[in-house]
């Protein structure tokens, strides 16, 4: 399939989450990426044992697999051939390890002048904290971000990486910006993402909140604002309602709940107060959703016209009509692994998806011979390679 990005060839030094997500983004709009891995591969190949993770799955299909030692003179040489062919680099090494395996930028760059390069890192360029080490928990706490998850009687690191993804996605953001401006007859630019800042951008309009209204933001202050409610029901089911602003929703909701009443008091036609008796709202929708199951209630909710949605399990999401009808997940079948099902691309062109390549994610090492045969080794070297452990 050809893809937006088609012809576009992204050389990735990549491990775990950040850059690997990128990569893979740019993957589904159609660039070809090669992975460069050491010789025990990317870290996330072995997160559950062995070396093909799902988590390594998840975030490395439609790529190349070449395993290259860069400790070495003749790995690094692999790469300066990539780097010839490259229109982008991805790499998201701690700031000072690309210089000290002789990759530096400035190297890199005069190499191929037109490549891209594209540094992800957890804290940035410079500063007190340039050279910690950093991952997505890390990020997540520096940001305010898990201050407003996480409950400060009892804290307890929950749900999956969030600061990991929106560096990979900003990382991505980036690059194509800077293809454009270069296909445009720009420069090739170096691109800097870092772990602090896309964090921080992600939350932007708690900053904004707080700086404005002049006091502390909570784990309820969106909640409370948004007017979100969670709910169980009867047969222990959750049901997640998302009222906004719009009073026809409120009103909805609190018919809906069988709560007359409440749709009908006066204050609370007004969404400030609504704000304020937030508690009270919630628990008189929740002593209703006790008494019947949450069949029962989606459907009421359904002919009231109230944003809402049943809190499911993973794997009951598989089974939702409209999960169905958009096709949102592809089943991929490797030779060795079997059938991987992963989310598609969600970005569309002209109510179409098609042109996404979906292959899945590769073994490690698993297109060394050809890749190394494409830049000009012959059998012999290649073979030579092997036996000194380099690829």
């Amino acid at each position: 399939m050809a893809g937006a990005l088609q012809g576009v060839k992204i050389l990735e030094l990549t491990n775990l989450v950040t850059g690997s997500l990128a990569g893979q983004m740019l993957g589904d709009l159609g660039a070809e990426i090669i992975k460069v891995e050491r010789p025990e591969g990317d870290p996330f190949r072995a997160w559950q044992g062995g070396k093909y993770s799902p988590m390594f799955m998840a975030l490395n299909r439609n790529k190349r697999s070449v395993v290259a030692d860069l400790q070495t003179e003749e790995g690094r040489e692999i790469v300066f051939k990539l780097i010839d062919q490259a229109d982008v680099l991805i790499e998201n090494f701690r700031p000072g390890v690309m210089d000290r395996l002789g990759l530096s930028e400035a190297v890199l760059k005069e190499r191929n002048p037109d490549m891209i390069y594209c540094a992800v890192s957890g804290f940035g360029n410079g500063g007190p904290y340039e050279h910690r080490p950093a991952f997505d928990s890390v990020a997540q706490s520096l940001s305010g971000l898990t201050g407003l998850f996480v409950d400060p009687d009892e804290p307890q690191i929950v749900g999956p990486t969030i600061s990991d993804d929106m560096t990979g996605i900003m990382a991505c953001y980036g690059i194509q910006a800077a293809l454009f401006e270069r296909e445009r007859g720009g420069p090739a630019r170096r691109v800097d993402v870092n772990m602090l800042d896309a964090t921080a951008a992600f939350v932007g309009a708690m900053y904004v909140m707080r700086d404005q209204l002049k006091k502390p933001i909570t784990r309820m202050t969106r909640v409370q604002g948004s007017q979100s409610y969670a709910v169980k029901c009867a047969d222990g089911k959750g049901i997640a309602l998302h009222l906004s602003s719009p009073n026809k929703f409120w009103e909805g909701a609190a018919r809906a709940f069988g709560r007359d009443d409440l749709a009908e008091d006066e204050e609370l036609s007004q969404r400030m107060n609504r704000v304020a008796r937030y508690q009270e709202i919630l628990d008189a929708f929740q002593a209703a959703a006790i008494e019947q199951p949450q069949d029962y209630w989606l459907q009421r909710l359904e002919d009231n016209d109230v944003p809402y949605a049943p809190i499911y399990r993973l794997e009951e999401v598989f089974e939702d009509p409209q999960v169905q009808y958009l096709d949102i997940f592809a089943e991929i079948s490797h030779p060795e692994k079997g059938t991987q099902r992963l989310p598609r691309r969600p970005v569309w062109f002209d109510n179409s998806r098609d042109d996404q390549p979906v292959e899945p994610a590769p073994l490690l090492g698993e297109h060394t011979d050809e890749v190394l045969t494409e830049l000009g080794y012959s059998e012999e070297a290649i073979e030579a390679l092997r036996d000194k452990a380099i690829v």
